[in-house]
């Protein structure tokens, strides 16, 4: 990159308040089913760039007529801005054709390479895909992730801005193939509305933005609706930390006092984020493959094992379900996570001195409840070994069978992780 990454205005001011815009040259996943607002987003997103005098492309397989009637509702004259060249509308065709052909996957890397293609052309500021979910049906899901990855490098390179929309996936198989770009952008929005049976109404929803890289204030979560010449809009607070002032002295809290506070996480819907999760025997190989890297680059790794006390879960306090998912959300989408029994293991690929004590600070962050008194009792309950290869260790084998028999009192044993954040 020829300067230094700075903040941008996306457009959409729940994004602005809470992480201070979008990154210049970040690259953006918006997640939703049809009549989210998905489209609207996007065009707030145009519109900004349009009003900070940036060109913008605009890819979309809808008519363009049905784009300014879209435009319109946001009281956003986008042919205007057309003809001043600041928005370029690039309408593609879905490859319907393409899936019934031997090989496909050949021709849908050729789509991918078609954006490159039309950015190399027009040089824009930002670019919107609306949306992906026609371009991504491979069936090699490690073609996909190169193919995609090396769009969005070719984007980033160029200082480029860029908002993906793609549908929420509906069966396993278009789960994993979401979960490739969910897992290499710089953030992701995800948009889930209700009807007219649901909480929300039918023209709110609840938006939930993750970040991938950087955004350290966060995630965040809160109720949409989308209005008449306004877009998709929340209602942004100022949400004061709870006083501490009152915290129990003996570090406990009552199992009561607990559920009340989770009966509230638990009914809120899961926002999407990429699964870094791995099974017993995936997780293992992956293992043995960083431990060859270590030994033929010196590149250094961690294995950190968090262990749930029982009694946690026999008092209804956590599950070590619920301790995975505060990980997972912690941890970044290079670093790779297996559950063993009460542990839940991550492989932290990148690492350094202070790497464990930074994970710890952000598992905090995502426990089910943001209750200080829970939080101070739970963290009792939860207990940390951290390992870093050495030129001693041969296999993942070794290093797993070290993770699992470190007990008692010798000094390679697991320590609460009060003992280092109290």
């Amino acid at each position: 990159m020829t300067s230094g990454v700075r903040l941008i205005s996306s457009g959409f001011k729940f994004i602005d308040k809470n992480w201070g815009g979008v990154y210049r040259s970040g690259s953006y996943l918006v997640i939703g089913q049809r009549k989210t607002g998905r489209t609207l987003l996007g065009l707030q997103f145009a519109l900004e760039a349009a009003k900070q005098n940036e060109v913008c492309l605009f890819f979309t397989n809808m008519r363009p007529k049905d784009l300014m009637i879209q435009a319109a509702s946001l009281n956003f004259d986008i042919q205007s801005y057309m003809n001043q060249n600041l928005i370029i509308v690039v309408r593609v065709a879905p490859p319907n054709d393409v899936y019934s052909m031997q090989n496909p996957d050949e021709y849908l890397v050729e789509y991918l390479n078609d954006i490159v293609t039309v950015v190399n052309q027009y040089n824009p500021s930002r670019i919107i895909f609306d949306e992906l979910t026609p371009y991504i049906g491979f069936r090699n899901i490690d073609l996909l992730k190169d193919a995609f990855l090396h769009t969005l490098e070719t984007i980033e390179e160029r200082e480029i801005t860029s908002l993906f929309i793609i549908g929420d996936p509906a069966t396993p198989k278009s789960k994993e193939l979401v979960d490739v770009l969910a897992s290499s952008v710089t953030g992701l929005i995800y948009l889930r509305k209700g009807d007219e049976n649901e909480e929300y109404g039918f023209n709110r929803g609840k938006v939930t933005i993750t970040p991938n890289v950087g955004h350290t204030e966060g995630r965040f979560s809160a109720e949409y609706r989308i209005e008449p010449y306004k877009g998709v809009t929340v209602e942004v607070s100022e949400d004061k930390p709870k006083s501490t002032k009152n915290r129990t002295q003996d570090n406990t809290l009552s199992t009561e006092h607990v559920t009340k506070n989770l009966k509230r996480t638990e009914s809120q819907p899961e926002p999407y984020s990429f699964s870094n999760v791995y099974n017993h025997n995936d997780f293992s190989l992956i293992l043995n493959n960083q431990i060859a890297l270590y030994k033929s680059t010196g590149q250094i790794f961690n294995l950190v094992s968090f262990r749930l006390d029982p009694a946690a879960q026999v008092k209804g306090l956590l599950s070590i379900n619920q301790l995975q998912n505060a990980v997972r959300l912690a941890t970044t989408k290079r670093d790779k996570i297996c559950v063993f029994d009460n542990k839940v293991i991550i492989l932290l690929v990148r690492s350094n001195q202070n790497s464990a004590m930074d994970l710890m600070s952000k598992l905090q962050e995502h426990l089910p409840s943001a209750d200080q008194d829970y939080i101070t009792a739970i963290l009792g309950y939860i207990s940390i070994f951290n390992v870093e290869v050495d030129e001693g260790v041969n296999s993942a084998e070794t290093m797993l069978d070290f993770i699992q028999t470190a007990e008692g009192s010798s000094t390679e044993s697991y320590t609460p992780i009060n003992n280092f954040l109290g």
